[in-house]
C-alpha cells in the first residue's frame, strides 16, 4: 500500500511510439500476460472504455463471477454503464461495482451494488479510501483510456505507471494519449523496469518517488 489510507494504484497501459492507446492493434495477449504483474485487488475502469465494449458484452458468454478474481469499480459518475450483470459474469471479475457521486441521475432497479463520493463529480481520492476501507484492496490496477489515467495522475494518485511500448506510430488526432489531455503536472518517475520483448516491444516501468 502507498498509504494508510489509500491502495497502491498503478495503470498498465498499452502505447504506440507516439503515446497513443488507440489507433493500432496491440499485443493483447502479452499485454494481459504482464497485467498479472501485480495481482491487483480490484480493476478500475472509466464508463468511456465499458461503454466502447457493451455491445461485445451483450454477445459473449457468460462463465459466471471468477471467485478468485479481482473486483471491477467502473467510475461512472454519468450513469452511463448498463452491462452490470455481463460485466459481473463474463467470467474476468468476482463482481462489480458502481463508484457514482450524489449527482449521478437516479438508478431505480439497477442492480449493481454501488460506492457515493463526491457531489458533482466521482471523488477519486475518497474512491480509493473507499475501496481500501470498505473492500479491503490493498493494489488498484487501472485499465481504462486516458481521461481516467490522466485525473489520477494530475490528482497525485498513481503511483506506478507502466507501458508497453508497441514499435510503431499511431498518430493521434484528437486526444489519445495514454494521459489523456491532462497538462503538465510536474514531478520525476523513477525508472524501476525496462525490458525489451519479442517482437520489437519494449515494457517501461516508472514509480513515484
Amino acid at each position: 500500500m502507498s498509504s494508510t489510507t489509500r491502495p497502491y494504484v498503478v495503470a498498465h497501459l498499452a502505447v504506440s511510439l507516439d503515446g497513443a492507446t488507440t489507433g493500432f492493434a496491440p499485443a493483447v495477449g502479452r499485454f494481459y500476460e504482464l497485467a498479472r504483474t501485480w495481482r491487483e485487488d480490484v480493476t478500475l475502469a472509466g464508463a468511456d472504455t465499458i461503454l466502447a465494449q457493451e455491445r461485445a458484452l451483450r454477445a459473449a458468454p457468460r462463465a459466471g463471477p471468477a471467485p478468485h478474481g479481482p473486483l471491477l469499480a467502473v467510475v461512472d459518475g454519468k450513469g452511463r454503464v448498463r452491462e452490470w450483470e455481463a460485466l459481473r459474469d463474463v467470467g474476468h471479475w468476482s463482481g462489480v461495482l458502481a463508484l457514482h457521486a450524489a449527482a449521478t441521475p437516479p438508478r431505480p432497479g439497477r442492480a449493481v451494488p454501488e460506492l457515493v463520493v463526491g457531489e458533482e463529480r466521482v471523488d477519486l481520492a475518497a474512491a480509493l479510501g473507499g475501496l481500501a476501507r470498505e473492500h479491503g484492496a490493498g493494489v488498484v490496477r487501472v485499465d481504462s483510456g486516458g481521461r481516467l489515467v490522466g485525473a489520477l495522475l494530475a490528482a497525485g494518485l498513481l503511483d506506478e505507471v507502466s507501458l508497453l511500448v508497441h514499435p510503431l506510430i499511431a498518430g493521434m488526432p484528437g486526444h489519445r494519449a495514454w494521459h489523456g489531455d491532462t497538462g503538465a503536472v510536474g514531478g520525476v518517475l523513477a525508472l524501476v523496469g525496462n525490458e525489451t520483448l519479442e517482437d520489437g516491444l519494449v515494457w517501461l516501468r516508472y514509480r513515484r518517488g
